[in-house]
Parts: structure tokens; C-alpha cells; sequence
């Protein structure tokens, strides 16, 4: 189970900068106008095994003259409230501020871990202005450069040092599939949940975790048997005002970590949306397996066959170049093929845990390498050999055996990807495919 770590501070100080070190991406806008960061970024980071989610928040401001201070603050506050560890980020050029002082008063109160990162120490000189931020009470300050990177190591060591491990209950559940349904508020995850289990409550069993956000439900009836990851409903009553948009892809990331299969609802209505894309791009990140549920679809006037394919078509440029999922029109509200959904989520579920036979493996693949061989790259040629899959393997993973691994770039693995879809169904699940020298 993953743990989800939230980046925290007044604005200008280096947030955006430090998500971007820390995941080795360029995915949060960087600019020193304040307010810069209003969106949230969400990336995953490894470091020495250890994988955790990491949020980007907005800067805390007071008495400006944004108009979406009050948003940002309550976004904020948010993923405070649903963080395992903060980082909280003060400029080690400026020193303490008054701002920096409110934010470390709000998380004392939250009683989470906290790492206090003294960002900006771009050379010695500023190290000097670190032990000023003692003050705010809340331990030692780590002095980082997030522009060069100097001290995010030590600070990543600490991070994962302080992250709770996975709870004794979650690692005993049982062997069974662990579907979550997700996607932004009101495209019917609660309505598919109560289509699910709202009869013959007796069958349906709750296993609790630790875990806030992931409530896993056993199903057992019609034939199946697997554990509901439940994102709906458990929402706390003082937080009536919050941006649920917000909160639904917070909410999301943990019953993502949780699942092996997730069902992204998208509400036929409106269409395919920004937020349905930042879910998938989630799933994805954490590399789970897939199945996309149009609901609503009873309340759809054209439901004739051009219509469908032009739907099916829309999910999967917007989702590209991940197309190899099923796509399921149904109704939560009329119980229109939700059986399909289930049924799918299983076969989903199955493809992620099939292993083909190494002899298999390297009959089929060789003949379509031999066909297809990798481009030569400055008269070098790259000869594969060998092909296995791995065993025990979270998601389908295939190692090629090659004289010149680092020759055989992306446009000739997702070719090798292809025939591997071609001749096997691994449909709904994504593929790992690594190069290794023989």
C-alpha cells in the first residue's frame, strides 16, 4: 500500500520546484508570480524501493487580493487533513515570515509528520539563515536546493524513514481481487456501489484497515468473489464547503494504491472531462488495471452504434497511447450491465496475472523480431536473443535479452508491446517491457 505525501507552504518558496525534483518531472508549472500553482499535481515518487504519492498545493496566502485565496487555503487544509507526512517548504533567502508562522501553527495542530525543508540554499552563504526557522517549532529544518537538487537525498531518506508502514490488516486480507471504483463527483460510483451491494446486505462483509480512505467490502454472490474498494460517501461533516473536485482525486490516489482493477466511472452526460483524465493518469501511474464504465447511458437519446463508436473512439484518443481497455455503456440507476462490469473487472483482473510459457514466449516474439528486427543505430545492430516473462510480477513483465539494450528505443517497444497484445490478451492491464544485456 502507498503512502501520500503533501507539499505545504506560503507561496514563492520553491513547492513546485521540489515536486518536480522529487518526481523527475516538469509536470508542475514553475513561476515566480505568486498564485502560479492553483490545479493540483500529483506524481509519484521511487526512492530506494520505497514508492509513496506526493501532492503539489498552492501557497498559503491572507488577506490578498486573489480571488482564489480562499480555494487555495481550503485545498490546502485538505490535503493536510489527508496526508500521511507533510512537507512543509520556507525560503531559506528570506527567512521567517508571518505567513510562515500561520502555517506552521496549523500543522502542529494536525498532529501529522512533519519535515521542515529550508529551500533555496543555492550556496553557503545562505546556510547560515537556516537555523533561524528553530522557531517555528516543529524540529530540524533540512537545507535542500530544489533548483540543483542539493539535500533532496537526505530529505528522501528521511521522508520514507518517517512513512507508516502498511497496516497488519491490509497485508492479511485475503488473496481475492480488490476492485475500487473511482471518478469524479457525481458520475455514479455511489449509485453502482448501492447497485453492487444495496440488496442481501447479510452476503457483504466489511474487513477494516487502517487506512482513512480505502474501506474494502467483500462481495460474494452471483459467482464472484473479490474485496469493493469503497471511495464513496465517507466524507467528514465539518468539511461541507470543500472543493470536491479536489478531494475526489486525493480520495482517489489512496483507492487507487489500494486496488488492483479500478472502474473509472465517466458520466455519459458530460462526456469525457479534464478530471476524468487526471484519474486515469493515475491509474496509470500506479499501474493498475482498467476497465471504463459510461454511466447513465438510459439517459442518452442516441444510443445507436455510430454513437457508441464515436464515445469509444473520444475515451481512447484522450487516454492514448494506453488503448487497450474495455469500454463498458451501462446504467448504475437501472442496473443496466453492471453484471458486465464485474464480469470485465475479473477478466481484467485474470489478464494481469497470466503468465505465458518462456517457450511460447520466444517462438511467437522471435518470429515477429525476425520480421520486424530494432533499427539499426550508427551501423550498429541490435540482436535479441532470448525472451522471458517474469514470474510473480505485479503487472505482465517481459524481459528481452539483447547484445545493445540501450540502442532499442520507445517506438520499437511499443511495437513489441503491440504483437505481445496481438497474440495474448492482456487487455485492460499495462505491460512492462525492460532490455537487458545478454
Amino acid at each position: 500500500m502507498g503512502q501520500l505525501v503533501a507539499i505545504v507552504g506560503r507561496p514563492n518558496v520553491g513547492k513546485s520546484t521540489l515536486f518536480n525534483r522529487l518526481t523527475q518531472s516538469r509536470a508542475a508549472i514553475v513561476d515566480p508570480t505568486a498564485g502560479t500553482t492553483r490545479d493540483r499535481q500529483y506524481g509519484k515518487v521511487d526512492w530506494n524501493g520505497r514508492e509513496f504519492s506526493i501532492v503539489d498545493t498552492g501557497g498559503w496566502v491572507v488577506n490578498s487580493e486573489d480571488v482564489f485565496e480562499s480555494e487555495i487555503n481550503k485545498q490546502v487544509e485538505l490535503a493536510i487533513e489527508q496526508a500521511d507526512e507533510i512537507l512543509f517548504v520556507v525560503d531559506a533567502m528570506n527567512g521567517v515570515t508571518d505567513l510562515d508562522d500561520h502555517v506552521a501553527e496549523i500543522l502542529r495542530k494536525s498532529k501529522k509528520p512533519v519535515i521542515l525543508v529550508a529551500n533555496k540554499v543555492d550556496s553557503n552563504e545562505w546556510q547560515y539563515n537556516v537555523p533561524e526557522f528553530y522557531s517555528l517549532g516543529l524540529g530540524e529544518p533540512y537545507p535542500v536546493s530544489a533548483v540543483s537538487g542539493y539535500g533532496t537525498g537526505d530529505l528522501l531518506d528521511d521522508v520514507v524513514k518517517k512513512l507508516p508502514e502498511a497496516s497488519k490488516e491490509e497485508e492479511n486480507l485475503e488473496d481475492l481481487p480488490k476492485f475500487a471504483i473511482v471518478g469524479r463527483p457525481n458520475a455514479g460510483k455511489s449509485s453502482l456501489i448501492n447497485a453492487f451491494i444495496g440488496e442481501d446486505r447479510h452476503i457483504v462483509t466489511d474487513v477494516a484497515g487502517t487506512t482513512r480512505d480505502s474501506i474494502y467490502t467483500r462481495y460474494n454472490k452471483f459467482g464472484f468473489d473479490f474485496y469493493l474498494v469503497d471511495t464513496a460517501g465517507i466524507r467528514k461533516k465539518n468539511k461541507v464547503n470543500e472543493d470536491i473536485e479536489y478531494y475526489s482525486v486525493i480520495r482517489s490516489i489512496r483507492a487507487i494504491e489500494a486496488s488492483d482493477v479500478c472502474i473509472l466511472m465517466i458520466d455519459a452526460t458530460r462526456g469525457i472531462e479534464a478530471q476524468d483524465v487526471n484519474i486515469f493518469s493515475l491509474i496509470q501511474k500506479n499501474r493498475k488495471g482498467l476497465v471504463v464504465v459510461v454511466n447513465k447511458w438510459d439517459l442518452v437519446e442516441d444510443k445507436s452504434q455510430a454513437a457508441i463508436k464515436h464515445f469509444e473512439e473520444a475515451i481512447r484518443a484522450r487516454f492514448a497511447p494506453f488503448t487497450d481497455f474495455p469500454i463498458i455503456f451501462a446504467s448504475a440507476m437501472t442496473k443496466q450491465r453492471i453484471h458486465k462490469v464485474l464480469e470485465t473487472a475479473e477478466e481484467v483482473y485474470h489478464n494481469r496475472k497470466r503468465i505465458i510459457p518462456t517457450s511460447e514466449v520466444n517462438r511467437v516474439l522471435l518470429e515477429d523480431i525476425a520480421a520486424y528486427p530494432p533499427p539499426a543505430n550508427k551501423g550498429k545492430y541490435v540482436k535479441i536473443k532470448y525472451v522471458t516473462m517474469l514470474k510473480g510480477a505485479q503487472v505482465p513483465t517481459f524481459i528481452f535479452f539483447c547484445n545493445l539494450p540501450q540502442w532499442v528505443k520507445e517506438p520499437y517497444r511499443r511495437y513489441l508491446e503491440n504483437k505481445i497484445r496481438e497474440h495474448w490478451d492482456f487487455t485492460g492491464t499495462p505491460i512492462n517491457i525492460y532490455m537487458r544485456e545478454k
